[in-house]
């Protein structure tokens, strides 16, 4: 028999149904948030370098806008699919209700492999998305962010996309851009600064406070590389990283200064062909099932599944990516008595700051870099408390606790607004 093919859709309304039963609802309480309530597939045209015409498939999917405009990133990858878009979209509306900002979710991608395409392409193919989505974006409708191979570049060229189709500077349309057109102090770090708080609270909560733990990381990009970095400046060791070109391993800890300078300024732009004295080379995904106490997935989804959570030695997950732990290898997870923050509240970080961003662009009155992390560590901290206590109360995971705690902001605002008509 042929391997089902793993639904991240799917992951995520089994974890749903989950919260669901433990709060008591029916399913009419929250059938409404079981589907998107809109989604977009566009074809994008694009005139290469060498003149020739390709045509890229492109999603923008709003899972709902019950509390606020919809938010979300968008990803450039090959494997991009609908289903992945809307779980993504799914995420990103509990995401922002266990924080409690006054967003919905959305998200988008495109399924392109953007390291084969030159900056011109690259911008072309941006430009053209943004035109084809731009009826459903805005910043009051929906605002998007960077996300997998996108960056504050490609958000500014969205933003100015969109600012020359409305006839005026519309910075609030997009989070994540450059500071000179909008951006925020804080955003590049945000999502890693939200790991490395809610690991420092599952360590004070579940490890009393234990210093020196071992940390392994997969995905030393944005996430990934800003948690490894504050974690190791907290004192935390950093024994394992990796990535798709693979990892590495030293006991000792390794030098993570060392190593982001290498990505960001190597010939590869990845660990690939890194080099440090001491460190053992690890096979891609080594790092997921290596000798440590502390586990950060921030790469892609679906990393942790039936066939290898059972050899997972960290007793601490906390997810930088979204989606990473399918609900197979959550129950592995939990049985073997490992702990995950997940990804709707350990992630958070990102979000929490692009609404930052949004709002100071909304007044047209910014914050300096202090004030970010204040307020961001205020609503991190606090969200953590809320589905630490919820878990508790129900003597549940800390997944379920967030999507409790989620689903029932979602449900109560969707009762007070009624259904229209």
């Amino acid at each position: 028999m042929a391997e089902q093919k793993y639904n991240p859709y799917e992951n995520m309304l089994s974890d749903l149904d989950g919260a669901a039963a433990l709060l008591g609802m029916t399913r009419s309480d929250y059938e409404a948030f079981r589907y998107p309530e809109r989604e977009l597939k566009v074809a994008i045209p694009i005139r290469m370098d060498d003149g020739d015409i390709r045509v890229f498939e492109g999603y923008r999917i709003q899972h709902s806008g019950t509390r606020g405009p919809c938010k979300g990133g968008i990803r450039y990858h090959p494997d991009v699919n609908m289903d992945e878009v809307k779980a993504l979209a799914a995420w990103m509306s509990l995401k922002c209700a266990v924080v409690d900002i006054p967003y919905g979710g959305a998200k988008g991608g495109v399924r392109v492999n953007p390291k084969e395409l030159s900056k011109g392409e690259l911008e072309r193919l941006t430009r053209r998305f943004t035109a084809m989505i731009s009826p459903i974006l805005g910043p009051e409708r929906d605002i998007p962010a960077p996300d997998v191979n996108t960056n504050a570049e490609i958000m500014g060229w969205i933003m100015d996309t969109y600012s020359m189709m409305n006839g005026h500077a519309t910075p609030g349309v997009v989070t994540g851009k450059p500071l000179e057109i909008g951006g925020s102090l804080g955003r590049p770090e945000a999502t890693g600064r939200g790991v490395f708080l809610c690991v420092n609270e599952a360590v004070k909560a579940y490890f009393g406070g234990k210093t020196g733990l071992r940390v392994a990381v997969q995905g030393m990009g944005n996430v990934g590389g800003f948690a490894a970095q504050l974690l190791a400046e907290d004192g935390y060791k950093i024994v394992a990283a990796g990535g798709s070109a693979g990892g590495y391993y030293k006991a000792d800890g390794l030098d993570v200064p060392a190593m982001l300078d290498y990505i960001a300024n190597g010939p590869t732009r990845s660990l690939k062909g890194y080099e440090e004295p001491g460190a053992i080379k690890l096979a891609p995904g080594a790092e997921l099932t290596c000798d440590c106490d502390i586990l950060l997935p921030c790469a892609l989804e679906h990393v942790l599944t039936a066939d290898n959570a059972g050899d997972v030695k960290a007793k601490l997950i906390v997810e930088g990516a979204n989606g990473p732990t399918t609900v197979e290898a959550d129950a592995i997870l939990e049985k073997n008595g490992v702990i995950v923050v997940p990804d709707i509240l350990a992630n958070a970080g990102g979000v929490v700051v692009s609404y930052f961003e949004w709002v100071q662009n909304e007044q047209h009155l910014y914050w300096d870099l202090a004030e970010v992390r204040e307020r961001l560590t205020k609503i991190m901290l606090r969200s953590f408390a809320e589905v630490q206590a919820l878990a508790g109360e129900h003597k549940t995971s800390l997944r379920m606790g967030a999507y409790m705690n989620a689903l029932q902001r979602l449900v109560k605002a969707k009762k007070i607004r009624g259904y229209f008509p």
